[in-house]
């Protein structure tokens, strides 16, 4: 544990990255479907869901924390029915935090991912398709590697987004220490105390450098997988 941070800060900081992996890699998944679908398919109902995946960016944070409140909180829409028949608690729980980052960094994945995906010619898809390749294996061999460098750009500009994930966070699994204070909420909470500063402004630090890093890497990796699909 660094000398500089005491306890509580520590505390803050490895939940913040602990929540902020976990909200990156489930939406992972999501993100490569929705992407793919939103560049290349055409179907009934493509510009509400091409809206409703990006309404996280323009809405409130705290609006969206309030959403899935009603929605996953134990007496909400669906999570009540996760309680009762599954045991599985969101609210106030650092699970939670995790569905509330990943909700607010999904739209920033989602986009970079599309981008890379309208990049890609179709006539390489269909090439392969014409060699008797299905569908999965050509997406697998032939768009993928070809939209890893979105993939990665996003993935890890969603992490940063996660990281400093604040609003929707507090508003549906609140602040508690230990459980679901992340780097934001525990710099808010210093803040509001007298003498509070100085920690606020060295967790203010660690996010500025978490987030510097996160970016640096995007552009790294997004450059070097790009350099290897080109063969260079």
């Amino acid at each position: 544990m660094p000398d500089w941070l005491s306890p509580a800060e520590w505390d803050a900081l490895r939940l913040s990255l602990r929540v902020a992996f976990w909200a990156t890699l489930v939406s992972l998944p999501p993100a490569l479907l929705v992407a793919h679908a939103l560049a290349r398919w055409r179907f009934p109902g493509h510009g509400l869901l091409n809206g409703l995946v990006h309404l996280p960016l323009v809405l409130p944070p705290v609006v969206t924390g309030y959403v899935l409140l009603l929605t996953l909180g134990r007496r909400g829409f669906v999570g009540q029915y996760l309680d009762q028949w599954f045991g599985i608690v969101f609210a106030f729980r650092w699970t939670g935090a995790v569905v509330a980052a990943a909700v607010m960094a999904f739209p920033l994945m989602v986009r970079a991912i599309r981008l890379s995906v309208e990049a890609v010619d179709p006539k390489l898809e269909q090439a392969a398709g014409s060699l008797g390749a299905s569908r999965p294996w050509v997406w697998a061999t032939v768009t993928l590697p070809l939209i890893l460098p979105g993939v990665i750009a996003g993935a890890i500009l969603a992490f940063a987004k996660a990281m400093g994930e604040f609003g929707a966070t507090i508003t549906f699994v609140s602040n508690i220490p230990g459980e679901t204070q992340t780097l934001p909420s525990a710099i808010y909470s210093f803040l509001q105390v007298p003498g509070g500063e100085g920690a606020a402004a060295r967790l203010a630090l660690v996010s500025v450098a978490v987030a510097m890093t996160a970016l640096v890497a995007s552009e790294f990796l997004a450059r070097r997988a790009t350099r290897r699909v080109q063969g260079r």
